[in-house]
Order: C-alpha cells, then sequence, then structure tokens
C-alpha cells in the first residue's frame, strides 16, 4: 500500500472519490475556487479526448476501453500539481489508479449510502451504469464492491448524508489546514461554518 504521509507543502493536490452523485464534481470545482487551484474532472477529461459522453463511448467501445483511458489520464492529472481533482465513481476499481491517487494526493472519500445516492441520481441518465431496471439494487452492489477500494484509496473519510455544499467544501478545507497544507485564512471559523 502507498505511504501515508501527507503531500510536501507546496505542492499539494488533492482529489475526491466516492459513489456517482456523491457531489464530487460540484465540492470540487467549489473547492478549487476556494484555494486558487485548478479544477479537473477526470471524466470530463476523458470526454474531451474521445469526443463523445462517457454514455457513447461505453455503448461504442465498453467498459474496459473506458477504463483504460481514465487509467492514462489519471496517471497524468496526479502528477501535475495544485490541482483539485473529481474522478468518476469507477476510478478505484483498478489498483494503479489507487496508487497514484493515494501516493501523489490528499484523497477524500465522500462517502454516502445506496439510499442517499438513489434520491439524487433517480432522473440521472447519463451514467452507463446506473441505466438498468432496478438502479437502487445496482447502487446497492456498486457501494458493496467500491467502499472497501475507495476506504483504502483515500487519506480522509468525509460522511455526505445529505449536507451542504458549503458544509463539505469546510470538513475538507479544516482537515487540509490541521496538516498545515492551506493558510488558516482560507478556513472558517467554526461560528462562521455553516451547520452540519
Amino acid at each position: 500500500m502507498p505511504d501515508h504521509a501527507p503531500v510536501p507543502r507546496g505542492a499539494i493536490s488533492i482529489a475526491l472519490v466516492g459513489m456517482p452523485g456523491c457531489g464530487k464534481s460540484t465540492v470540487g470545482r467549489h473547492l478549487a475556487r476556494s484555494l486558487g487551484m485548478r479544477f479537473v474532472d477526470s471524466d470530463a477529461e476523458v470526454e474531451r479526448r474521445v469526443g463523445c459522453s462517457i454514455r457513447d463511448y461505453f455503448d461504442r467501445a465498453g467498459e474496459d476501453a473506458f477504463r483504460d483511458l481514465e487509467q492514462q489520464a489519471i496517471s497524468e492529472l496526479t502528477a501535475a500539481d495544485a490541482v483539485v481533482l473529481a474522478t468518476g465513481g469507477g476510478a478505484v476499481l483498478r489498483q494503479p489508479n489507487r496508487d497514484a491517487l493515494h501516493a501523489r494526493c490528499q484523497v477524500f472519500y465522500l462517502r454516502a449510502s445506496p439510499e442517499d445516492l438513489f434520491r439524487r441520481l433517480k432522473r440521472d441518465t447519463t451514467r452507463p451504469l446506473l441505466q438498468v431496471a432496478d438502479p437502487l439494487r445496482r447502487l446497492r452492489e456498486m457501494f458493496r464492491e467500491r467502499d472497501p477500494l475507495y476506504r483504502r484509496t483515500a487519506h480522509f473519510v468525509v460522511e455526505t448524508p445529505r449536507p451542504s455544499v458549503p458544509a463539505l467544501i469546510n470538513m475538507v478545507l479544516m482537515q487540509l489546514e490541521v496538516l498545515g497544507l492551506v493558510d488558516p485564512a482560507r478556513v472558517p471559523s467554526p461560528i462562521d461554518a455553516p451547520a452540519h
């Protein structure tokens, strides 16, 4: 397993892992803005490279081909400094991705139950793995498989049943402050922080 030592000051990159619909892209975008860092979404990067949506690429080339492109993108994106990276929900399925994320970034697992995710995603038609007759059952199966992998990849677990985006961002910022990786002035005081 990769070393758990924090990323050196000045070279920090942050990665967000978790199930589809847990808020990685939304939290990542706001977090990057708060820290003055570049935001990158690995799914969006793959879509840029293939010139179509992930769903269309899945239909055309299959999941293995998509995972190959995802692995290549994550290898490159985790090598950059000062990036906030939102990963696809299945990125942790491959060991090289888990190793690259854990060794090169401070990784936060935004953890939500399958039931909470289902409430958020029941009308979403863009996620190819959830276009099935029983998406809640599929989410439960994915969660059982992936939860241990997210935990293994992450340095921190942030429970996200139904907190606001500002609350999630503040939780991540406070963890980074404890590590000495962000300026305390960027972290709201407990009085200013929204209630969880």
